[in-house]
């Protein structure tokens, strides 16, 4: 969950409108958190970084199926996973939200990677329609 550095209607770096809003309401991670898919490239970071805290929850599947927790692969690994999923450490079960959500006071949330996170979340803009537009977000609502 990110908090941006432009006001609603600026147009941002790459021509797209960039909107100041997010109310850290945690939505979106517990909506999408099941869902969360790093790149080989986060997960080699993390790799690089020790990051075993968030390594534990990243499994891959090899390209014969088998699903396998990144803290146990080396960098070399990566090219062949095919799939790479936020899971349950030890089961490898889909998780109900994001593993990392911090829960800050009774409605305000944090992301407790957020200087890590994964492509996907860094990119996220809920309120540019398309792949990403989420009308539940109370700030896309506003």
């Amino acid at each position: 969950m990110e908090e941006y550095a432009s006001t609603p209607g600026d147009l941002g770096t790459n021509g797209e409108e960039e909107y100041n809003g997010c109310e850290q309401c945690g939505l979106c991670c517990k909506v999408f958190g099941d869902r969360i898919t790093p790149t080989a490239e986060n997960v080699l970071s993390w790799m690089e970084e020790g990051r075993e805290d968030i390594l534990r929850f990243t499994y891959g599947c090899r390209t014969d199926g088998g699903w396998v927790c990144c803290v146990h692969l080396e960098p070399r690994d990566l090219g062949d996973l095919v799939i790479i999923e936020f899971r349950e450490p030890g089961t490898a079960r889909y998780l109900p939200a994001c593993p990392f959500l911090r829960r800050k006071d009774k409605k305000k949330y944090s992301c407790a990677i957020h200087d890590v996170e994964p492509e996907m979340c860094r990119n996220y803009r809920p309120w540019i329609w398309g792949e990403t537009y989420f009308p539940r977000c109370p700030a896309v609502r506003r």
